[in-house]
């Protein structure tokens, strides 16, 4: 299995509209962030999770020219608003394109796109999705298995997922404030886990560096990731306070496992 970040930063990426601050500025590609999103990929399935706004340039970056199914982690934009985009992985296709949700964020898609939905979508320049509400259940597409873990962020219902195949797994959790009791268990000595680290500072509904660390700690997968990074977050010195087992996320990282 094999794992590409599309985008690792927050909802308004790196550099921020308007500002100046070190980070925003620097001269390190790794500091450059976009939207949130991953493909997780086997020998024979290609997944994205999320439609960030930046898919467009994220799926000209990476050669993206289709996908086998797209996973929704919440409603919010900076997660859904690329929904269009996906019609260029629709030309090729004579069957919809699947499409996993949790309950709320599915319905909150055919709100914004209905259109997208509907029995009469036929034309084949649109995106045409097969909807499916996982609602918590496991499910799986092609030759990669995937179990939704709820977390709680914000008051939106919100889900990480756990991808296996080949005998090995990857989790992927990058909008959390904090870990229900009953997920717990689903992220447990993963082989890799990324997980949202929003900046440095508490936050409201993220975890910070701190709180990522301390349950990675706790969890431990072999390989634990930092995401999800607004503009406090430098590279090089977040690099510096992981451990060891640890690394932060950038745009292009791909790990094989």
């Amino acid at each position: 299995m094999k794992v590409v970040f599309l985008g690792s930063g927050t909802s308004t990426g790196v550099p921020v509209i308007g500002c100046e601050c070190a980070v925003c500025k620097s001269e390190n590609p790794r500091n450059k962030r976009l939207r949130s999103s991953v493909l997780v990929q086997s020998n024979t399935t290609t997944l994205l999770v999320d439609s960030c706004p930046d898919l467009r340039e994220q799926a000209l970056r990476h050669r993206l020219t289709a996908i086998d199914g797209v996973i929704y982690t919440h409603e919010h934009l900076d997660h859904t608003a690329g929904f269009d985009e996906m019609r260029a992985f629709c030309w090729r296709r004579t069957e919809r394109l699947p499409l996993y949700a949790g309950t709320a964020c599915l319905a909150q898609l055919r709100n914004m796109f209905g259109w997208a939905f509907s029995e009469s979508n036929t034309y084949q320049g649109y995106i045409r999705p097969a909807a499916h509400d996982h609602a918590g259940d496991s499910f799986v597409i092609g030759d990669i298995a995937v179990t939704p873990v709820p977390v709680i962020h914000a008051t939106v219902e919100t889900y990480g997922y756990v991808f296996r195949s080949g005998g090995k797994s990857f989790g992927y959790v990058p909008d959390i404030q904090e870990l229900p009791e009953s997920s717990r268990p689903l992220l447990e000595g993963l082989d890799a886990l990324a997980m949202d680290g929003l900046r440095f500072r508490p936050h409201r509904t993220h975890f910070n560096v701190e709180q990522n660390i301390a349950l990675m700690q706790q969890l431990r997968p072999g390989l634990g990731l930092v995401t999800h990074c607004g503009h406090e977050v430098d590279f090089e010195v977040l690099s510096r306070l992981l451990p060891d087992f640890m690394q932060p996320a950038w745009d292009g990282l791909m790990i094989e496992l």
